[in-house]
């Protein structure tokens, strides 16, 4: 077995002969089937000038990931009569929370979405015998793998690479299930792969991490404007090839650098130095800075006030923004996940199960949930049974 594929296993037996359907020429079925399809976007690209280099958007996506991961999970059963019993114990709950040897469930669900929000995609490996319930879950970075069309819209295999070997994952073309899950946002303008929060906002990513540039360069040459260093007019005012090279080694050895900063200057007769001041085009770019880290923290659905962005006062005040942040980003996630995992994860093992997210558990949801337990409650035109039905308490 190749190096690097010992949790897949059966990864490289031959795959079974798929059915498949049917449908119209139509223009989103124009790749041939049967040959891999690779993400246009740059995942390793978006990972480094965006993830690793740009604290806005680092500090976005951990937001939105470990708060996600943050979240447990409920399992109920579904029954004809008694409607959903929740289970205290499940090998679903205990596989959630306990993904593979070396992860536990929340840094699983943290990289899980992290992986998505960077590259718009996210791959899940339910490894274990064909045909059984998985024994691990693993997540498989968006860069190594690639989706092979198959008929009708449907992939026929997703690829996964590493260390040059490659395998292929079937799936099945008239249901399209798989032991790989494809959790990705929607793209309007292709088939196959999400759209990256991180390429919506690749402009504004490039000019933060400029400023930070031209700023790191401010204070390596001595955290101040730059000046010009004029030969005095007494006739010639010029300096000789020799005189120009060794002032200029002078300044660059003992005047430049934060290390230097504050130094006095000794200028010989003849020299004299102006100090230039910035312009107000000059000083604009702390207002480009924070515009950009803004435009940052919107494509990824953070409120900037969060972020401690200045200048920005959508909300009156943070428990309004982490508010926002739920409803408006980390819920719709989860939410689409969660569905994700129904229809893919859950049919895998034996009974009536459906999977729920546990919002009674997020602190910031605590006192809109409060109003709202009040207000049914004190709703005289309901009974009790309706009440109970309305706040999802069952029995």
């Amino acid at each position: 077995m190749a190096r690097g594929f010992s949790w897949l296993p059966g990864a490289f037996s031959r795959a079974a002969k798929m059915q498949t359907k049917h449908y119209p020429a139509s223009n989103a079925f124009m790749i041939p089937a049967g040959q891999p399809v690779w993400s246009r976007r740059d995942y390793a690209r978006f990972a480094e000038e965006g993830y690793r280099r740009n604290v806005i958007a680092h500090r976005a996506i951990a937001m939105v990931a470990t708060a996600a991961a943050s979240v447990p999970w409920k399992l109920a059963e579904r029954r004809a009569r008694a409607g959903l019993r929740f289970l205290d114990a499940h090998p679903v709950l205990t596989l959630l929370s306990q993904p593979n040897p070396l992860q536990g469930g929340g840094e699983f669900f943290e990289a899980l979405f992290t992986e998505r929000l960077i590259a718009g995609n996210a791959f899940l490996h339910a490894a274990g015998p064909k045909g059984e319930a998985p024994l691990e879950l693993h997540a498989l970075r968006p860069d190594r793998m690639a989706i092979v069309p198959g008929d009708g819209g449907i992939p026929k295999a997703y690829r996964y690479m590493i260390d040059g070997a490659s395998i292929d994952i079937p799936v099945n073309g008239i249901t399209g299930q798989s032991r790989v899950l494809h959790l990705k946002t929607f793209h309007p303008l292709d088939d196959w792969y999400g759209l990256s929060p991180m390429e919506a906002a690749a402009y504004s990513i490039d000019q933060h991490n400029q400023c930070g540039a031209w700023n790191q360069a401010l204070l390596q040459n001595g955290a101040r404007p730059t000046g010009a260093l004029m030969v005095k007019s007494d006739g010639s005012g010029t300096l000789t090839e020799a005189q120009y090279t060794r002032l200029k080694q002078q300044l660059d050895e003992q005047f430049s650098g934060a290390v230097n900063a504050g130094r006095p200057l000794l200028l010989e007769g003849g020299l004299e130095w102006k100090e230039m001041s910035l312009s107000p085009r000059d000083m604009d770019f702390i207002s480009v800075k924070n515009a950009s880290a803004r435009d940052i923290a919107l494509a990824f659905g953070v409120p900037p006030q969060l972020l401690g962005i200045p200048g920005d006062n959508t909300y009156s005040n943070l428990q309004e923004a982490r508010l926002a942040l739920w409803e408006q980003t980390v819920l719709p996630m989860l939410t689409s996940v969660t569905d994700a995992l129904n229809n893919w994860l859950v049919p895998m093992f034996d009974g009536n199960l459906e999977l729920s997210l546990d919002t009674d558990s997020i602190p910031t949801l605590a006192a809109k949930r409060a109003a709202y337990w009040q207000q049914i409650g004190s709703a005289t035109f309901l009974t009790d049974d309706e009440k109970r039905k309305l706040l999802g308490i069952s029995g």
